[in-house]
């Protein structure tokens, strides 16, 4: 029998993206697989139904059909990333049946453990290892992108200025001055998009190699003499530093934020609260009208008077702190991530059938349940559990 593989419809309030979209219908058919797309499960993101029927995919009527007849369930958000609806999606879940998505592994432990207790084999798709062989599979980086673009067009929105310079019959206009903090992914697409509209852009980073990427897109590197090799973790992200280096950096950053108009904060650490970047006393040093806009503000956020979902105005400052904000661009976001998800699902597949070669580092490292137990290295150890009998290669 074909490997029959299944999207529902996203169910966390807000969420847009869908995980399947009709392109990789054909990707997915091609490894001789059978798709499964819950009626509406695009709609959102401009997807209809005739779109996935077009390209052979079956529309299931129901959620309960879909997991009733998946092999393998695709998602945006599963179970952790979507604490509440989520529940209802348990017990649908049969054993041996594969969820992959966005899965909050690192701290959605007993979401974690209610997979596991199901039987279900669970893949999260935020734990996929930086490697060249995984970057078409990296749907951290492809959705940071977006948030990264968006933020952008938000400070742009609130700000009461235009970013570029212009020089018209009634005067000159001078560029607004943005501030990136924090130069991954979402802050270089911040960048770029700051740039291209014509604004004067500064960046930091306490990666010192983030440099010439700053660099590169336009922008000014900002020294505060506290960049360090230290400060690079395994596969590239920032590593959580101590309360004194956030300090010291706050400090050396008042000037620089003082005189933006937009400062747009990417810092996030994963599994962690964000680090506080920027004070309220940083704030009050902002003009009037200035923006904020903090990327992670559902991590607690970088400015320590950001509310999640919520805009607020302080000392005159107005503070964004969006989230979730690739489902605000669901066409593109859900293109990038359904593709992502497919070329990691076919990464498994061989001859039709699914394969779990856990000496795989894209399997190995992105497997959190199987065959009832967590089995995560690092999710095993923050529910207090003892390191597992490493398995074999195979299914």
């Amino acid at each position: 029998m074909a490997l029959v593989i299944g999207t529902p419809k996203e169910t966390y309030p807000g969420e847009r993206r869908v995980a399947v979209v009709p392109a990789t219908v054909e990707m997915l058919q091609r490894a001789d697989a059978q798709v499964i797309v819950e009626t509406g499960a695009g709609a959102e993101a401009g997807y209809p139904d005739e779109q996935y029927e077009e390209k052979g995919a079956k529309i299931a009527q129901s959620r309960e059909e879909v997991f009733e007849k998946a092999d393998v369930v695709l998602q945006v958000r599963g179970l952790g990333a979507n604490p509440q609806q989520g529940k209802a999606d348990l017990e649908l879940l049969k054993p041996g049946q594969v969820v992959i998505g966005f899965l909050e592994p690192l701290t959605a432990l007993g979401e974690m453990k209610a997979l596991a207790e199901r039987r279900v084999t669970a893949f999260a798709m935020e734990l996929m290892p930086r490697i060249t062989r995984a970057q078409s599979m990296d749907a951290l980086s492809s959705q940071a992108t977006i948030a990264g673009y968006k933020a952008v067009l938000l400070a742009a929105e609130a700000l009461p200025k235009m970013f570029p310079m212009m020089m018209t019959a009634a005067g000159t206009i001078t560029p607004a001055h943005v501030f990136v903090v924090g130069a991954g992914v979402a802050g270089l697409q911040a960048i770029a998009t700051a740039r291209k509209l014509g604004a004067v852009v500064t960046a930091y980073d306490i990666r010192p190699e983030t440099k010439e990427q700053v660099e590169s897109l336009g922008a000014k590197f900002a020294e505060l003499g506290l960049e360090t090799e230290e400060a690079r973790a395994e596969g590239g992200y920032a590593r959580e530093m101590g309360e004194e280096f956030y300090k010291k950096q706050r400090e050396m950053m008042l000037r620089v934020v003082a005189e933006s108009d937009v400062v747009i904060t990417t810092a996030a650490v994963p599994g962690k609260r964000a680090p506080v970047l920027v004070t309220e006393e940083m704030v009050r040093r902002m003009q009037p009208r200035s923006v904020i806009v903090d990327l992670a503000a559902e991590r607690g956020g970088n400015c320590e008077l950001t509310q999640p979902g919520e805009t607020v105005e302080a000392h005159g400052v107005t503070i964004l702190g969006p989230v979730n904000l690739p489902a605000t661009v669901p066409y593109h976001a859900s293109q990038m991530y359904a593709r992502n998800v497919a070329n990691f699902l076919l990464n498994m597949v061989k001859d039709g059938e699914l394969h779990f070669d856990v000496e795989d580092p894209i399997t190995r490292e992105t497997l959190v349940t199987r065959d009832g137990e967590v089995v995560h290295p690092k999710v095993r150890e923050l529910l207090g559990l003892p390191p597992a009998v490493e398995a074999g290669a195979g299914s």
